[in-house]
């Protein structure tokens, strides 16, 4: 019999909590506040098809052949010009989706038993690109501002056990939708370059603002101290798995090596069609878009939690922008444990517990806002409601 040996690293290796969840909600009738999956009615597919035509019309044959690593020329210096510092387009990669850029700086960043830092919680996709790296994965405190500037110091580390980096989300993050304010970016990134640690910032929901633009990117107060990550997936479409990267000159080329090895390029159609949409200003018109979507359906769900938790010491937040919201329930309720008894009323969320490198704090849910109507959203969060109160009455 053939014996198949895995590699160590592959016992690092998780099935995502919410692609696992993501299944459940294929269930008939379900209505669905678990993924993060932007409103297929922002997809501008006319404008995709048009983008289509033109580029097999005029250039088919480079669009459909192997490419650079580094990315379409155009789309860099598109991105060089739309972000708000100075950037060369030397300095930016295209990647196959920002997963792919997290799967990257793990691979060129990380040594077995380095110490990494993250907020508290965090995004569950880098904990999973990460891990086979076998880090150290260290837990900043946070708060409604972001991570908390005197943690950050008492857990940097020093020597051969100095943390690499930290990994950051300072715009309606993932998973509580916070934003990182003005005042804790300034001082963090003061820190962080007094103590010579960069900063990886990812930053896929910043232009998913409501009322007001966020603050300045972290990178762009420090570009030789910090990594920056974007993506189109949730401002144009995610299906066309298409990111990048903003590194400092003397970290690129490994970064661009790992490309290399890991898919040669990103697909060169994907990358021209998304130059050829963003000509002419479209993004300027299709975000606002968006953010008149979202920032609705947000203050639906943000309502439809005032009337129906009333009374029970749920806790939540109000986003400026992005996609998720965050609950904390009440002491003695594991929402791991909720979660198939909300499923039986036909309603399905994200447990906390994920987002966490340690210390857990098993009473808190994702909740997306994005792609349910107003109308699911009601009937979703009553019957979570409901069945809150089931629980709570069980443990009375």
């Amino acid at each position: 019999m053939t014996q198949w040996t895995l590699a160590a690293r592959a016992e690092k290796m998780n099935p995502s909590v919410i692609r696992e969840i993501l299944k459940v909600t294929e269930k008939p009738g379900i209505i669905s506040l678990a993924g993060g999956l932007p409103s297929p009615k922002t997809f501008p597919i006319s404008a995709f098809a048009e983008a289509a035509a033109s580029i097999l019309n005029n250039d088919g044959a480079s669009a459909l052949q192997y490419a650079a690593s580094e990315g379409y020329i155009p789309l860099r210096e598109a991105i060089a010009d739309f972000l708000p510092w100075d950037i060369s387009p030397d300095q930016v990669l295209i990647t196959t989706g920002s997963q792919q850029a997290l799967d990257l700086l793990g691979k060129v960043l990380i040594d077995s038993g380095s110490r990494i830092l993250v907020e508290t919680p965090t995004y569950l996709g880098a904990l999973q690109a990460f891990s086979p790296m076998e880090p150290n994965v260290v837990s900043v405190a946070s708060d409604e501002e972001g991570p908390i500037v005197a943690d950050f110091v008492a857990k940097a580390g020093s020597g051969a056990d100095k943390a690499r980096f930290m990994y950051l989300l300072p715009n309606f993050q993932n998973p509580t939708g916070r934003t990182m304010t003005e005042a804790r970016r300034a001082a963090l990134v003061a820190k962080a370059q007094e103590l010579g640690i960069p900063l990886v910032e990812d930053n896929p929901y910043g232009d998913l603002w409501f009322d007001e633009q966020p603050p300045l990117p972290l990178t762009a107060r420090n570009p030789e101290g910090g990594i920056y990550m974007g993506s189109f997936s949730k401002v144009l479409a995610p299906g066309l798995r298409l990111g990048f990267v903003v590194a400092p000159k003397n970290i690129y080329p490994k970064l661009l090596q790992a490309k290399q090895a890991a898919d040669l390029h990103t697909p060169s159609f994907n990358q021209r069609l998304v130059a050829e949409v963003m000509k002419g200003g479209f993004l300027d018109r299709h975000v606002p878009e968006i953010r008149t979507l979202y920032k609705a359906q947000c203050e639906a769900m943000v309502a439809a939690l005032e009337r129906e938790m009333a009374g029970l010491d749920v806790k939540w937040n109000r986003p400026k922008g992005g996609m998720f919201l965050w609950l904390r329930l009440p002491e003695g309720i594991d929402t791991a444990k909720l979660l198939p008894k909300a499923v039986d009323r036909n309603v399905a969320f994200v447990p906390g517990a994920a987002f966490y490198a340690d210390n857990a704090d098993v009473r808190t849910m994702r909740l997306s806002f994005v792609t349910a109507t107003v109308d699911q959203i009601n009937i979703a969060i009553a019957a979570l409601a409901e069945t809150i109160k089931e629980e709570l009455n069980a443990k009375a």
